[in-house]
């Protein structure tokens, strides 16, 4: 289903970001939310040859695995009235530079003992995507996001952005995919820096 579909007629919206969202929305929202959505983890199994790396190199970027027993963490950003439109219209294009990503509305739940829950879009990579990397160890994730680049900038920014996101926004909370693959790629790093 289209995000249009989703949303037709609706005059505000949460859209749920897990990804490079949390720090770089780049449309306009009312307000923003630190929170989780339930029954999926976020793992570096989406390629991208166009934000984070190229055809010859492509990048790895996070997308979301349905599983009953996880939580993920991230930023939801209420748009009202003409932002809607315009934020959906912005998205529809970001995500589809990557392959395209399928839509969901889900619960996302705001950080804090006293918030309801409310309904959030979010944008899912899956496995038919022509671009979906699949899994693989933090070490092999990690030596290539080490080595990718792209027109937005260099995959290893992408990582250790989110990783900063997570230490600053969510202390506590432990995501052990990311930052076991932060170590790796920080590792080889080192390497390449030594090598030098």
């Amino acid at each position: 289903m289209k995000p249009q579909d989703i949303v037709a007629g609706k005059s505000s919206l949460w859209i749920f970001g897990y990804g490079s969202l949390v720090w770089k929305p780049d449309f306009r929202y009312r307000r923003s939310q630190v929170g989780y959505v339930r029954g999926y983890k976020r793992r570096f199994w989406h390629g991208d040859n166009f934000h984070r790396g190229n055809d010859t190199m492509p990048g790895r970027v996070v997308t979301l695995i349905e599983d009953d027993d996880a939580s993920t963490w991230g930023v939801a950003f209420e748009v009202t009235g003409s932002q809607v439109e315009e934020s959906l219209k912005y998205l529809n294009v970001r995500e589809a530079v990557c392959g395209g990503y399928i839509t969901k509305m889900v619960d996302f739940y705001p950080e804090g003992e006293k918030q309801s829950p409310v309904q959030a879009l979010l944008y899912i990579a899956t496995p038919d995507n022509p671009l979906y990397l699949g899994p693989a160890s933090p070490e092999e994730i990690g030596v290539q996001i080490a080595v990718s680049r792209g027109k937005t900038g260099h995959n290893l920014e992408y990582l250790l952005r989110l990783a900063e996101f997570m230490r600053r926004s969510c202390p506590g909370v432990e995501d052990t995919h990311l930052f076991s693959i932060e170590a790796a790629a920080l590792t080889v790093v080192s390497y390449l820096l030594a090598a030098q």
